[in-house]
């Protein structure tokens, strides 16, 4: 019983660590949220306020409103593969904005559904000509790290997997500012245009509800243990050679009664039996 005990006095850390480690997870959940619904609910800015050529975009500026003003180069124009829309799986169409400046901004104008067959391309809008305003969310640089998501080779013409900034920069004849701009609005709008991206939902995780199981089943062990070794006590006591009389008062006075009332039902049944011969009886 040692090793369990020892076993017991580990765990019971280490359930509490753990569910430290959930609390803080869930802290950061719910920072990362406060940012994203207050910059969601920002006015909006220009894009040289956030971001500059060949710069990135700061995490605690990501999901800020930003405009721009250029010409789409729909020549160079990307399809980032494998992203959800309405429909299901599909593609988002990426389009570089020319500034005056002759530095460019990736535009995510939306979501087209997935071709029939994986070599063929999709049929996508074309973007607005001539001098555009654009209106939209500001996204840091996709990676494979902050993605999970892996480039492939032998992808068809013009797809890509992520949309990696500083790579795409060495493949178009202008450069970029950091980042890209998930489009909630243009002018002049497109008629027909692709599904716009949907605002992201703010969503802390189930952090702290994981550290609120963790330090339940810490009172748990601790409540299951304390019972476990009150019990082993009372059963060394039982089998300890002086008996229950050296070791539980009670026990003591329970075996006196019982001894009483021993002796009280032997006398009783003698009287009886002396009853019973009596004369006239």
């Amino acid at each position: 019983m040692l090793a369990f005990h020892a076993l017991v006095l580990a765990i019971i850390p280490s359930f509490i660590a753990l569910g430290f480690w959930q609390y803080s997870r869930w802290e950061d959940k719910a920072a990362q949220a406060a940012t994203q619904e207050a910059n969601l609910s920002a006015e909006a800015v220009p894009l040289t306020d956030i971001t500059d050529i060949g710069g990135e975009v700061a995490p605690q500026q990501r999901w800020r409103t930003v405009s721009a003003t250029g010409r789409y180069d729909a020549e160079h124009e990307l399809l980032v593969r494998n992203r959800d829309g309405a429909a299901g799986v599909g593609l988002y169409v990426v389009t570089p904005l020319v500034t005056d400046n002759g530095a460019a901004v990736l535009v995510n104008r939306g979501w087209v559904d997935q071709p029939p067959a994986a070599t063929r391309q999709p049929d996508v809008p074309p973007p607005p000509e001539g001098t555009v305003t654009v209106t939209g969310r500001i996204q840091y640089s996709e990676t494979p790290e902050n993605t999970g998501i892996r480039p492939r080779e032998g992808l068809p013409e013009g797809q890509i997997m992520i949309i990696e900034t500083d790579a795409l920069a060495e493949r178009l004849p202008y450069r970029l500012y950091g980042g890209f701009v998930e489009l909630t609005e243009q002018q002049p709008a497109a008629e027909p245009a692709p599904e716009p991206v949907a605002p992201p939902e703010v969503n802390t995780g189930m952090h702290l509800s994981y550290a609120v199981q963790w330090w339940v089943f810490t009172a748990v062990a601790i409540v299951g243990w304390g019972v476990l070794v009150r019990r082993e006590i009372h059963d060394s006591r039982q089998g300890s050679p002086t008996g229950d009389a050296s070791g539980d008062p009670d026990a003591t006075v329970a075996d006196g009664s019982a001894a009483s009332a021993s002796a009280a039902a032997a006398n009783g049944a003698a009287v009886s039996h002396g009853n019973r011969h009596r004369p006239g009886a």
